[in-house]
């Protein structure tokens, strides 16, 4: 009976002890909120008191403009905006890197925000750490104890985690909408020189074919098309798409368009020749994944059936060898 209680006792004091240091993080985190708050911490900044004196045009009537929507429930969002808006310049100081994440971003057929993509990775990160949190708790409870280093490693690592797999899925992201583009490719390429072959001309091949086609690559043939009718000459609307891609067989596609524009070559067999290239090169990529998927499928033959087999064959002879000796 004595130790029941003195384990109730134990039990009680460890949930006490938890409940006080939530309270005094959150106390910790009303101070700092209060804090940051006040007015000396709220003074303009350099930018701030010069911005109205370098606009071109007057800052309109905040009368006329719709109210924007809270971001995050119970306006949360705009509460820690800046918060998160600080954070995520100081991962970028820390990181770099800021010419890549837009070129990335564009890859990806995004709007290139590097600060926006900072803040989904503070996000990210803390996603990352409360889950590391979770895993302590777990890890608490288990043994009965409160373990502050691996509270600490899990934090760290939970941060690090959710920030770089951020960068990742942006990566991810690009890779898989120019591997799309690049399957589009041949079609397009096929279907503007027929067009330029039936006696359309280059912006008429284009604007057939992006009626008549879907997908990423047409999509962003109708913004070199947007971007030639608000005033730029095809060619350079052209290399605006070679810019956003990373993507060789598109570079080659936007130069023989541009060469064959400006020079009056022939176009259509320029496409052509791209487009059995690109289907030459598709082969290709289909040989190599196709040479790698058979040395994974070697691992499990190799440390799984192998061993198996061999324990199979063994087994009776060592069996029969114990039972003589």
């Amino acid at each position: 009976m004595n130790g029941f209680w003195s384990r109730l006792s134990s039990l009680l004091g460890e949930g006490w002890s938890w409940v006080g240091a939530s309270a005094g993080v959150l106390l910790l985190a009303g101070i700092a909120l209060v804090l940051a708050g006040l007015p000396v911490n709220r003074r303009p900044t350099l930018d701030d008191r010069l911005e109205p004196y370098l606009r071109d045009t007057p800052r309109p009537s905040t009368l006329l403009s719709r109210p924007t929507p809270p971001r995050g429930p119970f306006g949360f969002g705009e509460l820690f905006a800046p918060y998160v808006a600080k954070l995520g310049a100081g991962v970028g100081s820390a990181l770099g890197g800021a010419p890549s994440v837009a070129r990335r971003q564009l890859r990806a057929g995004q709007p290139a925000d590097v600060d926006r993509f900072r803040a989904e990775q503070v996000m990210s990160g803390a996603v990352g750490a409360l889950v590391g949190l979770l895993f302590t708790a777990v890890i608490a409870v288990a043994q009965r104890r409160f373990p502050l280093p691996v509270l600490v490693s899990m934090v760290l690592v939970g941060v690090l985690g959710g920030v770089a797999g951020r960068d990742y899925l942006l990566s991810r992201a690009a890779a898989r909408r120019e591997a799309r583009m690049l399957t589009e490719f041949p079609t397009v390429a096929e279907l503007l020189a027929l067009a330029v072959s039936a006696g359309e001309g280059a912006v008429g091949a284009l604007e057939r074919v992006c009626r008549l086609s879907h997908g990423e690559l047409s999509d962003e043939l109708r913004r070199c098309l947007a971007d030639a009718r608000a005033g730029a000459n095809l060619p350079t609307a052209l290399q605006g798409l070679a810019d956003r891609t990373g993507l060789m067989s598109l570079t080659r596609f936007v130069d023989g368009i541009v060469v064959a524009v400006e020079r009056g070559t022939p176009l259509a067999e320029v496409l052509r020749a791209q487009a059995q290239d690109v289907r030459e090169d598709g082969r290709r990529t289909l040989m190599e994944e196709g040479g790698k998927k058979e040395i994974y499928m070697m691992v499990p033959i190799v440390f799984l059936t192998l061993p198996v087999t061999v324990l199979f064959a063994l087994y009776p002879g060592l069996s029969f060898l114990h039972l003589k000796l």
